[in-house]
């Protein structure tokens, strides 16, 4: 990066931003619920720079949506927070290379946020950068987009972004303690490509370069205790990368400490917030390339016994534009709260679970063990 400074330059620069048109101090935008707004609408070949974007609240119930070269779907879309490496509706201030976050309120739900993303996103046609207020209020909008229109070499990739949540993860044994025996089962081959958490699942040519995870910690104890699994261009055991544990694949290493660091750390650690925590790792001097297709997975406890509450987006550069999943609907990505008593607030209704883990026969066996020890 840094080499490259001094570098002349043949692109024009150009920025798409909130600012009052009639010369006055308003510099932001209202969106209305229900309401989609396009932010900027650039005219390729180029490239997005930098997105800088603040408001008060509003992280989940609004959605950063992205299209390249009028393709009839996004490539991102993602809630606004979770984008930008914040997950649960909460604020902090933290730096990576790609992100970084800024406030006064650390640790809080939905106050004001400065939130910078660094991604180099290259584009043929067209650009189209919208947020989407999903929810019941109006939202308040400040934002720069930054571009260079330029030409861009044939192998430039299309930057991509989605979320995924499980609330809760369908886990086998919640009740079991992590780091037990009767928690210490086999998870491998198909069980493993079935059962362990989707981070991302993706067609194409690309390469992955990392992702950030967000967990409510319902159980209290250790939620890390999985190794992270991805499997390039179709199923096979073992798969071409296999880990060996959460916080060994986020690059750190006894559990997860309190910092964030340029490549991989902890945007919102749990001992700050009573259980909610955000950690991210990006590869990016060593990208996972892939030719027909991706499956990047997280055990979420060995053997998949946890019911904790899980969210993630997923980076990923792919040869031509293809559509990011939808996330949930604005009430089932919100965040799982606790009463004045410190009691987790279940919304039955609103959950997302998008499978339950069979229990076989090894897992009804630790399950009648634990019962029988502890009751």
């Amino acid at each position: 990066m840094l080499d490259q400074l001094s570098t002349l330059r043949s692109g024009r620069t150009g920025r798409v931003s909130s600012w009052a048109h009639d010369g006055r101090n308003s510099d932001a935008w209202w969106i209305e619920p229900g309401q989609t707004r396009v932010l900027a609408d650039i005219k390729g070949p180029g490239k997005i720079t930098h997105i800088w974007m603040t408001q008060p609240n509003h992280y989940r119930e609004c959605l950063l949506k992205i299209t390249w070269d009028n393709a009839r779907y996004p490539s991102v879309l993602c809630p606004l927070g979770d984008f930008f490496g914040l997950g649960h509706g909460i604020v902090n201030s933290y730096q990576s290379l790609l992100f970084t976050a800024s406030t006064n309120n650390n640790n809080r739900f939905n106050s004001g946020c400065a939130l910078n993303s660094y991604v180099q996103m290259p584009f043929g046609e067209r650009a189209v950068v919208e947020l989407v207020n999903e929810g019941k209020e109006r939202h308040r909008q400040y934002f720069y987009v930054d571009y260079e229109q330029e030409e861009i070499g044939v192998d430039a990739g299309y930057f991509h972004a989605e979320f995924r949540r499980e609330n809760p993860f369908g886990g086998w044994g919640h009740e079991v303690r992590v780091n037990t025996p009767e928690a210490n089962i086999v998870n491998k081959g198909k069980e493993a490509w079935d059962n362990n958490y989707v981070i991302l699942e993706a067609k194409g040519k690309g390469h992955y370069i990392g992702c950030n995870i967000s967990v409510t910690n319902f159980q209290g104890t250790w939620w890390g205790e999985g190794d992270d699994m991805i499997w390039v261009d179709g199923y096979k055991w073992p798969p071409e990368l296999h880990g060996t544990g959460s916080e060994d694949y986020l690059n750190q290493a006894w559990g997860m400490q309190d910092n964030a660091f340029l490549r991989n750390g902890s945007s919102i650690h749990e001992r700050n917030t009573d259980g909610y925590q955000t950690s991210y790792r990006h590869h990016l001097e060593n990208p996972i390339s892939f030719q027909k297709e991706i499956k990047v997975t997280m055990e979420h406890g060995h053997g998949n016994h946890l019911c904790n509450e899980m969210s993630s987006v997923a980076y990923w550069y792919a040869d031509k534009p293809r559509r990011a999943v939808k996330p949930p609907t604005v009430a089932k990505r919100m965040p799982v709260l606790r009463d004045n008593q410190g009691n987790w607030l279940y919304d039955n209704k609103n959950q997302t679970t998008s499978r339950k883990i069979e229990v076989n026969a090894e897992m009804k066996r630790m399950k009648t063990k634990w019962k029988k020890l502890h009751g």
